[in-house]
């Protein structure tokens, strides 16, 4: 069988081992043979998906023009593909689009091949994945058992690798919550960074496009092709780049007070155990509050926000509340209740919740939570729809109201069979650097991928959460953490990777007239000192040929041996501007200098 990762079908492509023509039809034949019908509302005719294989297959490989050569994907069907009808899961809303949305331009002119359109909860409000007059999607571990939603379709295309990728959308959990109940990844990135042109809105001022994959590294490069400034969308935003430490870091976790699952032990030592797994991965564990980032989550259904669900369809409502699916008709409609002025009240709470959240991530660079607190059986949620969606909302409703960026990953099984995840979340914009730490914790226990429990992941990572392109810099002086020159490398992404020291032949020095305050580090022929402390940072190439253009003289970049025989760029000084400066090797850095006072 063709392995539908996105790093092993590059690899086989280049090894001519199978062509796109290949890939489609092994797609078709895997998706008419799969059992649950209810994972599709639309497909592309089959004469066109092998219409648009074979033009690939002769075209030239070209990595750099078509990053995405012959990759077939899914798309949930709340967003525009031009030749399909979008219905949002509601027939009677159905459009035919002009255009693709953003987002599927720019994937299929990376040479994505689309197969189709997914299902998922009825205008995209719910995390069950039964909400559809479709069918619903059933988890591919058990079909007693939900899929999760609203993006259920698109999950479970994935999980049962009838296509390497598929996008989603997420406003409150949908991309992760069925990402976790099929045992893949869920990447839900900064608010705009992913254009929401041609998506039906939820909640426009909160909806994200989603991405569904094996593999963290496949994630972090669809949402790479796929993201990009889009003026045409008013929610859309510039990127920027965020840094965390790739080791060192600090991550909060749920105290045991605030550790809800229902019952569920299994989950809660699933849970432990992620957290076991991320500490030995070199994160420092935090106990939070996590009270203001639930009580931020509970405005989302149980206050004004509901209304722009509203707002996103009150025409077609007014005319045709009783082609909804009960459920969702039930929701939206009590947003009638809302007022504007509730809508300032909402937001003003939301701003006193938001400084709330701030001291908490002062302690911390991500926060390590359970995906959802539980899964239930199809029963159990058709007989209390609105009870038991609103718990899986628990660890995930905050997200996008609050601006952080989220990756969920599989995380174990239970007993039963069944999976668990637990999700990733940091600052906004810190998307690639949350995906490093994501694809480390994904890699350090294998859980397969999607419903084959047993396959390994591929080597590596397809994407940019490969660091290997990075280049690593030693620091000594006014750039180290806590020091006023550190956002200098913030500023350009850099991360930390670890706090490290030089081999014994180095001195330090204080150069004179330095504003602010610098040492000056040159090497020795002699040996025997204490070596001098320091930080290895890693920025981009572009990035750290804009951070070395501006570094002053005598300052350079040179080699710098460090204690462990490595060699790394970093801090050097010419020897002449440290002729008559204070020597301080002795005290073995430059942040046990400025301690001492001296």
């Amino acid at each position: 069988m063709i392995p539908f990762d996105i790093a092993r079908l590059r690899e086989g492509y280049r090894a001519g081992r199978f062509t796109p023509e290949d890939v489609a039809t092994n797609a078709l034949r895997r998706i008419d043979a799969y059992k649950d019908p209810a994972v599709w509302i639309a497909r592309v005719p089959e004469s066109e998906v092998m219409a648009r294989a074979k033009a690939l297959t002769a075209a030239p490989l070209d990595s750099e023009k078509l990053p995405l050569y012959g990759i077939p994907f899914a798309v949930k069907d709340n967003i525009d593909c031009s030749g399909l009808p979008t219905t949002a899961a509601c027939p009677a809303f159905a459009y035919e689009p002009a255009r693709d949305a953003k987002v599927i331009g720019r994937l299929l002119a990376a040479g994505a091949m689309l197969i189709g359109k997914t299902n998922l909860d009825q205008f995209a409000t719910g995390l069950v994945g039964t909400r559809s007059p479709y069918g619903a999607p059933r988890c591919v571990f058990d079909e007693r058992y939900i899929s999760g939603g609203s993006s259920s379709g698109s999950a479970v295309a994935v999980a049962s690798s009838l296509v390497a990728f598929a996008l989603g959308t997420d406003t409150a959990g949908s991309g992760r919550v069925p990402a976790a109940f099929n045992n893949i990844v869920g990447w839900k990135p900064t608010k705009g960074l992913l254009s929401t042109s041609g998506v039906v809105p939820a909640c426009r001022s909160l909806d994200c496009v989603s991405v569904f994959a094996h593999t963290v590294g496949d994630a972090a490069e669809i949402a790479r092709l796929a993201e990009g400034f889009d003026p045409g969308d008013p929610f859309s935003r510039q990127a920027k780049s965020g840094a965390l430490p790739e080791t060192g870091f600090c991550f909060g976790v749920l105290a045991a007070r605030d550790r809800e699952f229902f019952g569920d032990a299994e989950m809660a030592s699933l849970y432990g155990a992620a957290i076991a797994r991320l500490a030995s991965l070199g994160g420092e564990t935090i106990e939070i509050d996590f009270v203001p980032f639930q009580e931020a989550g509970a405005l989302l259904y149980e206050g004004p926000w509901v209304a722009e669900r509203l707002a996103a369809i009150k025409e077609f409502m007014a005319k045709h509340e009783d082609a909804m699916d009960p459920a969702v008709r039930s929701i939206i409609a009590g947003a009638r209740r809302y007022t504007a002025a509730d809508a300032f009240e909402g937001q003003y709470r939301l701003g006193r919740l938001a400084h709330e959240v701030e001291a908490q991530w002062a302690r911390m660079d991500v926060m390590l939570l359970p995906t959802a607190p539980a899964q239930y059986t199809v029963a159990a949620v058709q007989a209390d729809p609105i009870g038991l969606n609103k718990r899986l909302g628990r660890y995930t409703n905050f997200v996008n109201l609050l601006d952080t960026c989220a990756i969920a990953v599989p995380a174990g099984f239970r007993g039963n069979g069944l999976a668990f995840g637990v999700t990733l979340v940091a600052p906004a914009f810190c998307d690639r650097a949350l995906g490093a730490i994501a694809d480390r914790l994904h890699r350090a226990a294998n859980f397969g991928m999607g419903a084959a429990r047993d396959a390994a992941l591929p080597p590596g990572s397809s994407g940019e959460v490969d660091s290997s392109d990075r280049i690593a810099l030693f620091v000594v002086g006014a750039h180290l953490s806590g020091m006023p020159l550190n956002h200098e490398l913030r500023d350009r992404g850099a991360v930390l990777l670890r706090a490290a020291r030089t081999a014994k032949s180095y001195r330090l020095f204080v150069l004179p007239g330095m504003a602010p305050p610098k040492p000056g580090l040159v090497r020795s022929m002699a040996a025997g000192g204490p070596g001098i402390a320091g930080e290895v940072w890693s920025l981009a190439p572009d990035a750290f040929g804009r951070f070395v253009a501006r570094i002053p003289a005598p300052l350079g970049i040179g080699k710098v041996e460090l204690e462990d025989g490595s060699l790394v760029s970093g801090f050097l000084c010419e020897a002449h501007a440290v002729e008559g400066a204070a020597e301080i090797t002795a005290h073995g850095g430059w942040a046990n200098y400025l301690k001492s006072g001296k």
